[in-house]
């Protein structure tokens, strides 16, 4: 049996890799760390996670949640090694990085099926079935590929990581530890307390801040829902207060009362020697972030594992380039998968790799695939890449709002959630089932 080729070793590839090799067909996954090295990666190991630590929400009724239990049920690898690798994140799956990344690497290298090919590949497969998982730091050749395959066109855009903070530079006696909604001092968030003044003085500062210079070559749209924080800083006197920076369900304990604003840090290792700043992707100097966020409470002297930075994120214009089995109309042997389609987000990525993963080895048995129902969080996440409304493509993570409303009389968000989770959970299994049969 020919092996089904997938090039990118990222949480998609994987994840695909593995759904392929447990149907019993052979996999060659290309990886091409740690020779060649993107500038936002650290190390060689597969399924690197490369801006947060957290695979978020584990409620049913999050849609990061509900896409996790669908993931559940298609026996997910990548999850697995999740919950393995997972440390205390509140009500979100955090996960140490480097167990993470090892246990997936780990897995993948012990399967008898998968052999992995440590070197670049600059074009793109003849035949098939095959997949392309390159995901969002794609080598400039196999991104050549693409547009040769594809046409001209927009294939990049650039994403931010945040800083991490070692633990140990923190002032723990201006800090306080809560999750949201939980008693003061229950939890593993740390956040700085700031009152208005303070606010404002880093709101200013941000403002201020000198970013890097793009390169000419560099395109500088920005997703939406992962902007910098000083771009929000300058939409708004109060659009962080709003935002990343929004105290609801916190209370300091030194005043009894809700602060102005937080600034939380996640822990990102289970040691809890290193925390990530929540939602503070920025695209600053690095001398800059050093003096603008040593202005936090409790952040005054803080040393930095890893500062912020910019990098490059490619995706292609999935609604117009492939069809609703993330196959490449132009080359139909062609799957693609994760943060490459325009999915954003881990979970959404390894969800992507999963169907691509299923779809490659359907295709392997002379089978026509067919997508989850758009009732299903995979089905509808991936329905809305090629069904999008004419307009301009953005990546997009999982929402509840990509569910068609249920039937039946109105109801208020928690019940309608409630109703969606479960209406999703029961035609994922219906799905799988029907697919298991046909294999």
């Amino acid at each position: 049996m020919r092996p089904v080729k997938i090039i990118g070793g990222g949480l998609a590839g994987c994840e695909a890799a593995w759904q392929v090799a447990k149907r019993g067909i052979p996999v060659h996954l290309y990886e091409m760390r740690p020779d060649v090295m993107p500038p936002a990666h650290r190390t060689g190991e597969l399924a690197e996670l490369v801006c947060s630590n957290s695979l978020k929400s584990d409620r049913v009724d999050r849609a990061s949640g509900l896409l996790k239990a669908e993931l559940t049920l298609i026996d997910s690898m990548l999850l697995k090694a999740g919950r393995k690798a997972s440390i205390p994140g509140g009500s979100s799956l955090c996960v140490d990085r480097s167990e993470f990344s090892n246990l997936v690497t780990s897995s993948i290298d012990r399967n008898p099926l998968i052999k992995v090919i440590r070197e670049e590949v600059s074009i793109l497969p003849e035949d098939g079935p095959s997949i392309v998982a390159t995901g969002p730091l794609s080598s400039e050749s196999i991104t050549q590929a693409m547009e040769n395959l594809f046409g001209a066109g927009s294939l990049a855009f650039y994403d931010a990581i945040s800083p991490t903070v070692e633990s140990d530079s923190i002032d723990w006696n201006r800090v306080f530890i809560q999750d949201r909604y939980e008693e003061p001092g229950q939890g593993v968030y740390v956040n700085c307390p700031l009152q208005r003044e303070e606010y404002l003085k880093l709101v200013d500062a941000l403002r201020t801040s000198e970013a890097v210079k793009p390169h000419e070559f560099e395109n500088t749209r920005l997703f939406e829902a992962c902007l910098p924080v000083e771009v929000l800083a300058a939409r708004g006197e109060d659009t962080l207060a709003f935002g990343p920076m929004r105290p609801v369900g916190l209370t300091d304990p030194k005043t009894g009362k809700r602060p102005f604003a937080v600034v939380q840090l996640r822990p990102e290792n289970r040691e809890r020697t290193l925390y990530g700043m929540v939602g503070f992707q920025t695209k600053m100097r690095m001398g800059e972030q050093k003096r603008v966020f040593c202005t936090i409470p409790g952040l005054e002297n803080a040393r930095f594992e890893r500062l912020g930075s910019i990098h490059r994120n490619t995706f292609i214009n999935s609604p117009i380039l492939l069809d609703s089995l993330q196959r490449s109309a132009a080359a139909p042997w062609m799957f693609f998968a994760g943060q490459i389609t325009g999915v954003e987000g881990y979970v959404e990525s390894i969800a992507s790799g999963a169907m691509a993963g299923i779809y490659a080895a359907m295709s392997v048995f002379e089978m026509e695939p067919c997508p989850p129902p758009p009732t299903t969080m995979t089905g509808a996440l991936l329905h809305h890449l090629t069904f999008v409304p004419h307009g301009e493509f953005q990546p997009i993570n999982a929402r509840f709002g990509l569910l068609p409303l249920p039937d039946g009389p109105k109801t208020g968000k928690t019940a309608r959630r409630r109703i969606l989770s479960e209406r999703a959970v029961a035609h994922m299994t219906d799905y799988l089932s029907k697919l298991q049969s046909g294999l």
